[in-house]
């Protein structure tokens, strides 16, 4: 949280540099916040960075995203940095309320926060200036992952032989039809996180890196409205543990959203998202709900 305060303040610091964000991009071509905090949709991030800030300027995103499904509650918090439209840094801290689900555990009541540390690079391409030619926008990123020490660690190290801290590296290619207004974007995402992290990384049966899809098609409705879907493919390294095959198996996770911008100050999206069976709940069934995030861009 420190940590987050500090990029906050940055942010902040940013309105008073003559190479502050002019508002050169056009609405919602910037992304959204995604629950890692990188520019995006709100499951994967897109190739794009965050804010509205073009060449040779500074801005900045601040956000605050809520889900609950059957069994669980997510809330994440973050922000990131944007320079000459082409780096981006972030840091998002995530916080899921288990309620009682991890009880087979012996982990009743267990809340598990994480935190996210990323960087995104763009190194080809331009999603606006590029609409009337095929060049995707593309841009590399890395991605840090550190759940905070809690009830769940000795288990995730020990029975599971998970690792609680791990890193992501990924791929995307974002490509916007302008006079259509579609936007379609792939990722590829070297991974070996359960859960997103969540639950550690790897498995005591299964350590292998696995380089996992992640697409999304979004379509302008308006200059500040935008619907779209999500689709994320997750690797399934605590299928075969301690707790017996399937027990916690991974499903891959969709979402259908709705993203309005009334202003390049702030955008609201809100989405219904199916995560899957999230095992072992106590009686296990899919993880559908609501996913509410609000933004602030400098």
């Amino acid at each position: 949280m420190r940590v987050l305060f500090v990029l906050t303040l940055a942010m902040g610091l940013t309105a008073f540099a003559p190479a502050q964000a002019d508002q050169g991009k056009l609405l919602l071509t910037g992304g959204v916040s995604s629950i890692d905090g990188a520019a995006g949709g709100g499951l994967t991030p897109w190739a794009v960075t965050g804010s509205y800030a073009t060449e040779g300027e500074w801005g900045g995103t601040a956000f605050v995203s809520g889900a609950r499904t059957g069994n669980y509650g997510l809330r994440v918090m973050g922000a990131a940095l944007a320079w000459d439209d082409r780096l981006e840094f972030s840091l998002a801290r995530q916080r899921l309320d288990t309620d009682n689900n991890l009880a087979p555990l012996g982990l009743p009541g267990l809340l598990v926060e994480q935190d996210v540390v990323g960087a995104k690079w763009r190194v080809a391409g331009d999603a606006v200036l590029d609409t009337d030619r095929w060049m995707p926008q593309i841009a590399v990123g890395l991605l840090h992952k550190r759940a905070q020490r809690n009830g769940l660690t000795p288990t995730l190290t020990g029975p599971l032989g998970a690792r609680p801290s791990g890193n992501e590296a990924y791929v995307s290619a974002t490509k916007l039809w302008l006079a259509s207004g579609w936007l379609t974007n792939l990722t590829l995402r070297a991974t070996r996180a359960n859960q997103n992290g969540l639950l550690g990384h790897g498995g005591a049966n299964d350590a292998r890196w696995r380089l996992m899809p992640e697409v999304s098609l979004a379509k302008l409705v308006s200059p500040s409205l935008a619907v779209g879907v999500e689709a994320r493919a997750k690797p399934n390294a605590l299928e075969r543990s301690a707790l017996g095959a399937g027990a916690l198996r991974e499903h891959d996770w969709f979402d259908a959203f709705i993203a309005w911008a009334p202003n390049k100050t702030a955008s609201i999206t809100a989405a219904w998202v199916d995560l899957g069976v999230v095992a072992p709940a106590l009686q296990p069934r899919r993880q559908r709900g609501g996913y509410l995030s609000v933004q602030l861009a400098f």
